[in-house]
């Protein structure tokens, strides 16, 4: 049985213009001129304009403009042509000059000021340098293709992913070479002769000994770091050096000396590789804090972002097949409504540049404000607990809104460069009541254990036992979940002779 009925049903869209927000929103400074060179690339309409234009006061024609994109008059242009009556301001799009050439650059740079590019060299990766150095060995056709099929499955650290069973199946089966183990082995062998020492491990053990090995002279802390590797290897993860030292009959000396040349080798040698092979990776803040006669300044470093215009060909072009719209065949009319599609791309991306700009500003002074005291003084300690809703509440914005504007962001201040979601904590209690934040007990944890005896490191029963005589009431697992939060090992893993 059929049925009709009315329903009334409340739905929330988002606009492509507020889609397009929230992903420039989360995109940091490092990546905006990334973004904003590929939307370049995309749109034709749009173009970096290099000359001030003349700022014109163009706020009747961009009402226009978005009351004609909001009542819906943005439809294809043979619809237009079909109801004369229905009005299109064909001035929406074609006049730029009103358009202000918007400058991204913010308040810290100045039209002058020289344009610098950090120079950087591409990266090489294990592979690149194993084959070249494979191709100064004497081998067959056969042999380099097994030992470039090794090569494939060693990872950007340096070690071989796959196991030699498996290399030997991979080879049957995808380039039809029947081999064995000692032959894929024995090439493995050679591979891990090359440089960096350890390239080609299959773990960490073989990776470490593999560079000891290599290690000329032969001095005595060498040899008793290859016995340890060799024997001992477990212990020495585990910090077990009493156990070491008497079943290798070692002074604290000798295997103080053996540990020492063990430490200085290289974990992940791939990484060597890619580390010489560019230049350091620098953070570029997205805000700028400074000081001023006791005051806080801030600004947004747009240092390399260029400036945005629509493309006044493609105005133009729209001008002259609009005037004459009335003569246009539906090739032309496509064009028309091609070309409009590409001036609308423009002008939201342009809008929504500058919409990100104002959020970011709106978002980061509330943060100032809300945490004042540490960006004047640059002590920890006087951070606030705060978090998402505390800074949407001041500036009225949605949770997720803040979120994006904290996330991957950077901020400079006279006391170094931080990651902005870093001032966002959760907050407890002291024993006289008060609220503090997470951070602050963090930072105290951090100077306990830097302070500690490193031959007897501080469990975390004792780190809480701290912590509670400094008013800080935590419980000990609450303890190790900070700890961990910081990248700091167990007390066993901390302990040194």
């Amino acid at each position: 049985m059929l049925k009709q009925s009315l329903q009334q049903k409340f739905l929330q869209k988002l606009s492509p213009q507020q889609i397009q927000l929230m992903k420039l929103l989360q995109v940091p400074a490092l990546l905006l001129d990334q973004r904003i060179k590929q939307e370049i690339e995309e749109n034709p309409a749009l173009e970096e304009g290099d000359d001030q234009l003349e700022e014109i006061d163009s706020q009747g024609d961009d009402d226009e403009y978005e009351n004609a994109m909001d009542t819906g008059e943005d439809t294809e242009i043979d619809e237009i042509e079909n109801n004369p009556e229905d009005e299109f301001d064909f001035e929406d799009y074609i006049e730029d000059d009103e358009i202000p050439d918007y400058r991204l650059s913010a308040n810290n740079t100045a039209s002058d000021d020289e344009v610098k590019d950090v120079p950087s060299v591409s990266a090489t990766s294990p592979q690149e340098a194993l084959l070249t150095q494979l191709g100064l060995r004497d081998f067959s056709d056969r042999e380099y293709l097994i030992a470039t099929h090794i090569i494939g499955n060693i990872d950007e650290s340096g070690y071989l992913q796959r196991d030699i069973h498996s290399l030997i199946d991979d080879l049957a089966f995808n380039q039809n070479i029947d081999t064995d183990f000692t032959e894929v082995l024995g090439l493995l062998r050679v591979i891990q002769e090359f440089d960096p020492p350890g390239i080609g491990a299959r773990d960490l053990q073989e990776c470490l000994l593999l560079q000891i090995r290599r290690k000329k002279p032969r001095t005595r802390p060498i040899e008793h770091a290859t016995i340890i590797l060799e024997k001992n290897f477990n212990d020495f993860t585990r910090k077990h050096y009493e156990k070491i030292r008497k079943k290798h009959d070692l002074t604290n000396e000798d295997l103080k000396a053996a540990i020492a040349e063990i430490l200085k080798l290289n974990p992940k040698p791939g990484n060597s590789l890619q580390e010489s092979g560019k230049g350091a990776q620098y953070v570029v803040p997205d805000f700028i804090v400074t000081h001023n006669d006791g005051e806080l300044e801030l600004s947004l470093n747009s240092y390399n972002t260029p400036d945005l215009r629509i493309n006044r060909t493609y105005s133009d072009m729209f001008r002259t097949m609009a005037e004459s719209r009335g003569k246009i065949d539906k090739r032309q009319r496509e064009t028309l409504n091609f070309v409009k599609q590409k001036l609308d791309s423009a002008r939201w991306f342009i809008d929504a540049i500058r919409q990100r700009q104002n959020t970011l500003m709106l978002t980061m002074h509330a943060i100032l404000e809300f945490q004042k005291e540490y960006f004047l003084t640059g002590d920890e300690t006087r951070l606030r607990p705060m978090i998402l809703k505390d800074i949407a509440d001041m500036v009225q914005l949605d949770i997720s809104t803040i979120s994006r504007v904290a996330n991957s962001k950077y901020v400079q201040t006279p006391f170094g460069t931080f990651l902005l979601k870093g001032f966002f904590s959760e907050s407890l209690q002291t024993d006289k009541g008060e609220e503090v934040s997470t951070r602050e007990v963090k930072k105290i944890l951090q100077d306990c254990i830097e302070a500690e005896n490193k031959s007897k490191p501080l469990t975390d029963d004792e780190l809480a036992g701290i912590l509670k005589e400094k008013g800080y009431n935590i419980a000990r697992r609450t303890v190790a979940k900070y700890r961990e939060q910081l990248d700091i090992p167990v007390a066993r893993l901390r302990k040194e002779l």
